[in-house]
């Protein structure tokens, strides 16, 4: 069966497990027929992909915390593929003490580390990607509500989200002129491994829930759906864009 991704080569960085965002998006692009490329961020990692990852997913090592990583990342795959047509970011990280802590007691420390990998790992991405993705190609991240209201306990990451949604405008500027779009999905909080590290986390999911439009949360499928629909040509025309997957929660 055919898809509208037949032919595209993705990169999808990020995935930690099966309840992952990233990983609703990897089986909803290779539904489409996307050939797609892992990334792993360490051995502890690898091992645990390799549990549940199909052996035809090939995966490539990429540290986001470090530039020179993330470069050869690139470069590899650059060698091993060609040219690739979109990377989805789906990465995010803050320490448990910034996470737990209002804003107020974050520690410098914390703060940088909290944007190094939340955010401005996107931009060393998409400058590495750059020279090994097509004409059109996509990049996409994701992002949450917490970016523009303060969300009870989000802290830290709130304000990690709201400078990735500002990157991804900045990068769509950038690099328009060479066929790659930039975008975010908003996701609904899911119940992942990065949601549990956010304190009172059950509240969270349970309010989120309770203002849906059919008391119904999203699911790593619909927002896969989504990043799909983002990472293919049907998408051309849009770039700069957050695109909330959130089944209505933004609009009340």
């Amino acid at each position: 069966m055919s898809g509208f991704l037949d032919g595209k080569t993705i990169v999808i960085m990020g995935v930690a497990n099966k309840r992952s965002i990233a990983w609703g998006c990897t089986q909803a692009i290779l539904d489409q027929g996307a050939k797609v490329i892992l990334t792993y961020q360490n051995d502890r990692i690898k091992k645990s992909l390799e549990r549940f990852v199909p052996d035809d997913l090939d995966l490539i090592e990429c540290d986001v915390a470090d530039d020179a990583n993330v470069k050869q990342a690139f470069e590899t795959i650059g060698n091993q593929y060609g040219k690739i047509d979109g990377v989805i970011h789906a990465i995010a990280y803050a320490d448990k003490d910034t996470l737990t802590s209002g804003l107020v007691n974050t520690t410098k420390d914390g703060y940088d580390l909290a944007q190094n990998i939340s955010a401005y790992s996107l931009i060393a991405v998409a400058r590495y990607a750059q020279p090994v993705l097509n004409n059109p190609a996509s990049i996409l991240t994701l992002t949450y509500f917490g970016s523009t209201r303060a969300i009870p306990n989000y802290n830290m990451m709130g304000v990690a989200k709201a400078a990735l949604e500002a990157n991804v405008r900045y990068l769509a500027s950038d690099l328009g002129e060479n066929g790659i779009r930039v975008n975010a999905i908003s996701a609904g909080a899911v119940k992942t491994l990065a949601v549990t590290g956010i304190k009172h986390h059950g509240e969270l999911l349970k309010e989120s829930e309770s203002r849906t439009v059919d008391q119904k949360s999203v699911t790593t499928s619909e927002i896969g759906n989504v990043a799909a629909f983002l990472m293919s040509d049907l998408s051309t025309g849009m770039t700069g864009d957050v695109v909330y997957v959130d089944k209505g929660v933004h609009l009340i």
